[in-house]
């Protein structure tokens, strides 16, 4: 099983390609739709101006263009790596440095300002193992497009080996980034958005509950003031640590989405990496979150390619079903009548927490 593992790993990420390569190439955007990624990062910039994977605590500042080509289907993320083209794949055309936080308070408050008053909301992406900052960047602009974000685009980039076999490297890299995404949050909160919506990946989501727990031994209840809704998405943290992470919150932000699935085979090669079999992002019964205000999505019936490791973002089924809810969280509100409401399906409540099981056959539903 290990060998198998291994190799679907290797399949989805190693490559003979350099995927920290992201050449600018600005008239991209004549040709895709262009998206505005604001950027927080620790990375190390190098000689040749790429985020790679060295670590460092400062935190730096961008302002991205990224450009959807204009043959984009829902779930699908094209790249070309060194050789992009704009005409079929996601391009990075503009990247400005911004000189500190002061600049980067400023750039979304721009970015929320042209916007009507009811779509002043910021999304933030942490990007999972084994990404690269423009992989990280490129995610970000496919969700906003395939599910029609309204608002303004964030992305934190922590440092990533961009490698496969570099799975201790990011776990330690997440635990050194706590500060630096501490800092961003804190700076998204001061620029003033009306709603705040935290969305991770995988081990990003492991950066988001140590970062919100750590905010909150220090100013208890700040989760809850300052964010709209939290979505983990096949969550690669052992359910024992998130139920000690979550029990230092005074109390989790509403909604509080975690998505799961059975069949996520990247999340099996972590619980046999890490000798904890029992992974948040493969949990089936709500029986073991059951004290906590949560919400467990079931996407396990649909099909995310070959590791179903980013099924809610790459499964062109689940995502017609999930963009029926205009907006996205309204879907995990805490009235449970409301939940199978927007978003069909089997749904299954212990005590605080509900269990809502989808199908590809609610797709047909209208």
């Amino acid at each position: 099983m290990i060998r198998i593992g291994l190799v679907l790993l290797v399949m989805f990420g190693a490559a003979c390609t350099d995927r920290t390569a992201a050449p600018l190439v600005p008239f991209a955007t004549q040709i895709g739709t262009p998206y505005r990624i604001l950027t927080a990062t620790t990375r190390v910039e190098t000689q040749a101006g790429i985020f790679g994977r060295d670590r460092q605590a400062e935190v730096s500042f961008l302002d991205l263009t990224v450009t959807v080509p204009p043959e984009h289907r829902p779930g699908r993320m094209r790249v070309g790596h060194a050789n992009p083209d704009p005409e079929r794949h996601f391009v990075m055309a503009g990247q400005e440095r911004l000189p500190g936080e002061t600049a980067f308070r400023a750039a979304l408050r721009d970015a929320l300002t042209g916007l009507p008053p009811t779509e002043r909301e910021t999304t933030i992406f942490v990007h999972g193992y084994n990404n690269s900052f423009a992989d990280g960047a490129f995610r970000m602009a496919q969700i906003m497009r395939d599910f029609e974000l309204p608002g303004a685009a964030m992305h934190f980039s922590w440092p990533s080996a961009t490698n496969p076999l570099g799975y201790v490297h990011d776990r330690d890299s997440v635990l050194m980034a706590r500060d630096g995404f501490e800092r961003t949050l804190r700076e998204v909160a001061a620029a003033g958005p009306e709603r705040t919506l935290l969305v991770g990946h995988s081990m990003g989501t492991l950066l988001i509950m140590e970062t919100l727990r750590q905010i909150e031994i220090a100013d208890p209840g700040w989760a809850r003031r300052n964010l709209s809704g939290v979505i983990l998405i096949s969550p690669d943290i052992a359910v024992d640590l998130f139920k000690t992470q979550a029990d230092r919150f005074a109390a989790l932000p509403r909604p509080f989405a975690i998505f799961v699935s059975e069949r996520d085979r990247a999340l099996r090669l972590s619980a046999r990496l890490t000798g904890v079999t029992n992974r948040l992002g493969s949990l089936n019964k709500a029986e073991e979150v059951a004290n906590l205000p949560v919400t467990l999505v079931d996407i396990s019936a649909f099909d995310g390619g070959p590791l179903n490791h980013f099924t809610a973002g790459t499964s062109p089924a689940l995502i017609q079903l999930l963009s029926r809810a205009r907006d996205l969280d309204a879907a995990f509100q805490q009235d449970r009548a409301g939940q199978s409401g927007l978003l069909p399906g089997t749904v299954l409540t212990v005590r605080n927490a509900t269990q809502l099981i989808l199908s590809p056959g609610l797709v047909l539903q209208n």
